[in-house]
């Protein structure tokens, strides 16, 4: 009997990947997929999608590989189809990377909403952003804050950060700081979960998105928060979507994957930064949000910063050690951190790039436009390790932590530090409280509010 199956590589970043295997391909017939690739994340390839997750399709796991490897493989694999399955790329690195594939034989697949959205039972609310460090995170912190205001339990689900033990990670479920130390969390996940946990939020996140949907259905709650991430569009089906933009990079919101898709699904666009921003740069995105989804609310926000003890910063040379993420492929040179350095009267932001050690120097490398800031790469012990050295070998007088968790709960640093915080605060009118407001009548889950 001839097979007549489609041999498939997943293209990703332990992520929107997985998912995508998930509920798309696992038990599938139709297809065989040979192996996932990575990117973007370090120390991912070289391991197996394991079986426990793959089904019974897949006896063996799924072996994961560097995206460096996609020709040959395509090639040794005889692959008929490549599925692009990362987020926060741009158009051109996107058909770059396609123009490759299809020289070497195979098709180019992206997937869309209808063939990787699941459907809760519970009211969604999504958050996500046309880019990495758009301000997604305290969207989601505020939109937390409002529905408690108004009475309404809600629990968080978090886009994927599996970068441990994959059968562990399945589904995680975070109710305390304890639980933070118990799966084992990068600290780019704490970053993520800790502020939801210190809000007496519960929020899930891991691999099995159908299984983790299911769980937090379970739980006490009246709404479900999607806190998305990467400006991928959410994995499950959203009844208010809210999408932010960024006109410290205006352009980008229609020039990079998926966050055009983002844009395009929003109920509500969130202009973000606006007092940072420089007004011709807003005016262009206003423009292209306009011509793309003229039917959006439009929100517009600015994201402040809080110090603990500013005094402390006047005349330093300082450290400033910036979200990773948002610095490394989120391209932004200069965040929270570094501008309020600047505007507390830092007399110098100390490049750490000369003094970067192991992992840290291979991100300097591999990001070579990053500013003059140290992102907080955390993802394994070795990283920590490197963050640690390479704040003690960076002469300066000062570490600014802009970093949405204190970083001295989780690495030595023998320096004076001080701890930056940022909340969104809307800007006149519509805001979220009014948005959410009306989401939530029409839900029948209050019946007013004073909120207009």
């Amino acid at each position: 009997m001839q097979n007549n199956k489609k041999n498939v590589i997943i293209i990703g970043a332990a992520g929107r990947d997985f998912h995508n295997f998930n509920t798309y391909f696992r038990g599938n017939e139709n297809y065989n997929v040979v192996a996932f690739t990575a990117a973007q994340i370090p120390d991912i390839d070289g391991k197996i999608y394991p079986k426990e997750l793959a089904g019974d399709l897949y006896p063996e796991g799924i072996p994961i590989h560097a995206e460096e490897d996609l020709t040959e493989l395509i090639h040794k694999h005889n692959v008929d189809e490549c599925v692009f399955s990362y987020s926060d790329v741009s158009y051109n690195q996107v058909m770059n990377l396609a123009s490759v594939i299809n020289a070497a034989g195979a098709d180019f697949r992206l997937m869309g909403l209808d063939a990787t959205m699941l459907r809760s039972s519970k009211p969604i609310i999504a958050t996500g952003a046309v880019r990495t460090g758009g301000g997604k995170s305290e969207a989601s912190r505020r939109i937390i804050d409002i529905l408690k205001a108004h009475g309404i339990k809600a629990v968080a689900i978090r886009h994927p950060m599996p970068y441990g033990d994959l059968v562990k990670q399945a589904v995680q479920r975070f109710a305390t700081i304890d639980d933070l130390k118990k799966h084992e969390c990068t600290i780019e996940e704490m970053e993520e979960y800790e502020p939801h946990v210190v809000r007496d939020t519960i929020i899930y996140s891991g691999i099995d998105y159908e299984a983790i949907l299911r769980e937090a259905e379970k739980e006490d709650c009246d709404v479900i928060l999607w806190d998305g991430g990467n400006n991928d569009f959410p994995f499950y089906r959203p009844d208010l979507m809210i999408t932010m933009v960024d006109p410290q990079r205006a352009g980008h919101e229609l020039s990079y994957y998926p966050g055009e898709t983002t844009l395009r699904i929003a109920d509500v666009v969130v202009f973000n930064k606006i007092e940072s921003s420089d007004l011709a740069d807003l005016q262009l995105v206003r423009d292209n949000v306009a011509k793309v989804n003229p039917g959006a609310v439009v929100v517009d926000a600015c994201s402040p910063t809080f110090v603990d003890k500013p005094e402390m910063i006047r005349g330093k040379r300082v450290l400033v050690v910036e979200e990773g993420p948002t610095v490394t492929h989120g391209e932004i040179k200069f965040s929270y951190g570094s501008t309020t350095a600047r505007k507390y009267g830092a007399v110098e932001l100390v490049d750490p790039r000369p003094y970067a050690v192991g992992k840290l120097k291979e991100t300097f490398e591999q990001y070579p436009n990053v500013g003059p800031i140290l992102p907080s790469m955390g993802y394994s012990d070795q990283q920590k390790k490197d963050l640690e050295a390479t704040i003690e070998n960076t002469p300066c007088d000062l570490v600014v932590i802009a970093t949405p968790i204190d970083l001295n709960r989780v690495i030595k640093i023998n320096k004076p530090s001080v701890k930056i915080g940022y909340e969104l605060q809307e800007v006149g009118k519509p805001d979220l409280c009014g948005v959410i407001c009306d989401f939530l009548k029409e839900k029948n889950l209050i019946r007013d509010c004073g909120c207009k």
